[in-house]
């Protein structure tokens, strides 16, 4: 892919996504990031991105506009570019719950405008972005995907379960991530420090994705595999649930989608 990339509003997620974008392989000088604090971005511009606080001129200067912006910025800063934007970009939104035809709305000529939600693990090429559109060219789609693909896995769905996907694949990262830290915290509980209770762990976790992703399992296909009768393993799954951590979870994600959903 040659287009010039303008990540727009370069945060967490936007810095995640170009520095995934160069270690998979794209020339830092097709990137231009916008920051308002530039300092916080001179990680990039020291491996050649353009980085700059001009909105305007870095679409000027792009042919895909990324917007990596907050939901309530998404307006002002659609109307901001405005005036360069042209009819051959390709616009993506990262923004949770700001619909296709919203943008389109704001927006006064007619680029192809796309919706994705990756996730920060972009940062390792490990992201799950799901992307969706109104009917774009094949060619685009195309270029959409290779872009994403470059930081992890693409999923193309419809725009109906966009806000779904957010709390599944961006807000899981948390989620996962505070189940990890548990699971540490009880490591250290029961004897190990806490370098070695990490390491342990996030390979444990680690491994326990990959089985489901290589085998296209069900998760219960391989806790079978563990469980064995009156074992350590049934014993603390059950104490676990006992103490609603399933329900717990599915409760936290119906908390998150129903606060986008508002």
């Amino acid at each position: 892919m040659n287009r010039k990339i303008a990540i727009i509003g370069c945060g967490n997620l936007g810095c995640a996504i170009a520095q995934g974008l160069i270690d998979g392989g794209m020339p830092a000088s097709h990137l231009i990031a916008t920051r308002r604090n530039l300092q916080a971005i001179e990680a990039l511009r020291a491996q050649g991105v353009t980085t700059m606080t001009d909105n305007v001129k870095a679409v000027e200067g792009a042919d895909l506009v990324l917007l990596a912006v907050k939901p309530y910025n998404v307006e002002r800063i659609v109307k901001e570019i405005n005036p360069a934007l042209h009819n051959d970009h390709l616009l993506i939104s990262a923004a949770t719950g700001i619909g296709i035809n919203e943008i389109r709305q704001i927006a006064s000529s007619t680029p192809a405008v796309f919706r994705a939600m990756p996730n920060t693990a972009a940062d390792v090429k490990e992201s799950l972005t799901c992307i969706c559109h109104d009917g774009a060219d094949e060619a685009y789609v195309n270029d959409v995907l290779a872009l994403f693909d470059k930081i992890g896995r693409t999923i193309v769905i419809d725009e109906k379960l966009m806000e779904a996907a957010t709390v599944l694949g961006a807000c899981g990262i948390a989620y996962v991530l505070r189940f990890i830290r548990g699971m540490i915290q009880g490591g250290i509980e029961i004897g190990f420090d806490a370098g070695t209770a990490s390491a342990i762990v996030s390979q444990t976790v680690k491994g326990a994705a990959e089985l489901l992703i290589a085998r296209g399992q069900h998760p219960e296909h391989e806790i079978d595999k563990v469980t064995t009768p009156r074992g350590c393993t049934i014993t603390g799954l059950n104490e676990m649930e006992h103490n609603g951590f399933s329900s717990s979870l599915i409760r936290g994600i119906m908390a998150s989608y129903q606060k986008i959903e508002k």
